[in-house]
């Protein structure tokens, strides 16, 4: 049974509301601008005409036409709240829910800490949570509708590198030498964790496996590919999902057996409460087995 505690160096959530406005230690790029649909961050200082990631048929430009923020107008409207799913991972989530609302998750390891995928707002209460936490040595992230603001983390936490699947290079909206792109099905971090390629909903999808969480059993965090279903004794897939385009049998049949190798008992999805506490190995498969009799019978 996993516990979910809202954490921080003072024991309660962290808000910008209680720090000055705009008071950030390190350099950040808090003027650059982010599209709110998707929340990721573009270098340059004016805003582009078009996000390339909206546009694309996986995802939306919102129905007001494309709008954009900045980290500066994001002080003091929003938040990070900390959980503890289990001892040594820690879920990150902005409130209220900001672009499509995925949770960030430091992964704590005897080697180092990882962020595993990735959240728009870093502030300064934020750093200094993280920090009590034991920081971050490395950034990886599933798929590019989650890349955000990466190199305002990586930059945050002393350069730290990002790891994203070659696959995925033209997604990357915010170009920067903290980013570390790897080839091939497989990618070793440290202490045991494995980045794994699972192309479906994108081609350079990564999902990354610790043989050491779930309470020791194993732990696959998937960010969307599996998705854990509203019926949680499910997973499903998809190429699109706020457009509902499935995602194809051959593509669905790689994923499982990529992953088949790998032992893992909890899953764990992009959203806070998109858990599978036990049983996520064969939940995958057999969740594969309904999805494919239902789009290929």
């Amino acid at each position: 049974m996993t516990t979910r505690q809202v954490v921080s160096l003072t024991g309660k959530s962290y808000s910008p509301l209680a720090a000055a406005r705009g008071v950030i230690k390190w350099q950040t790029m808090s003027e650059k601008p982010i599209c709110p649909t998707c929340g990721t961050q573009f270098p340059e200082s004016e805003p582009p005409k078009h996000c390339p990631i909206c546009e694309d048929q996986r995802q939306f430009v919102g129905w007001d036409g494309q709008q954009w923020t900045t980290l500066q107008a994001m002080f003091g409207k929003y938040k990070n709240e900390f959980e503890r799913d289990e001892d040594g991972v820690f879920s990150i989530r902005t409130e209220p829910k900001f672009a499509i609302g995925q949770r960030a998750q430091l992964i704590q390891t005897r080697e180092g800490n990882v962020l595993w995928d990735c959240i728009s707002l870093l502030d300064e209460p934020t750093v200094q949570t993280v920090k009590s936490l034991g920081g971050i040595a490395t950034i990886a992230i599933s798929h590019p509708h989650y890349y955000a603001t990466m190199v305002e983390w990586s930059r945050a936490f002393g350069n730290v590198p990002i790891y994203l699947h070659e696959a995925s290079r033209k997604w990357i909206m915010h170009p920067n030498k903290n980013i570390q792109l790897w080839s091939g099905e497989t990618r070793e971090l440290f202490d045991g964790l494995t980045l794994i390629n699972t192309p479906g909903h994108f081609s350079g999808f990564q999902v990354l496996h610790s043989p050491k969480h779930g309470e020791g059993r194993g732990a696959l965090f998937a960010g969307d590919q599996p998705r854990v279903c509203m019926d949680r004794r499910w997973v499903t897939f998809m190429f699109s999902y706020p457009n509902f385009i499935p995602l194809s049998p051959a593509a669905v049949r790689g994923v499982v057996q990529k992953l088949d190798r790998f032992r893992f008992d909890r899953l764990y999805g992009a959203v806070p409460g998109w858990i599978l506490s036990s049983g996520a190995h064969e939940t995958v498969k057999r969740s594969a087995d309904r999805y494919l009799s239902a789009i290929a019978p």
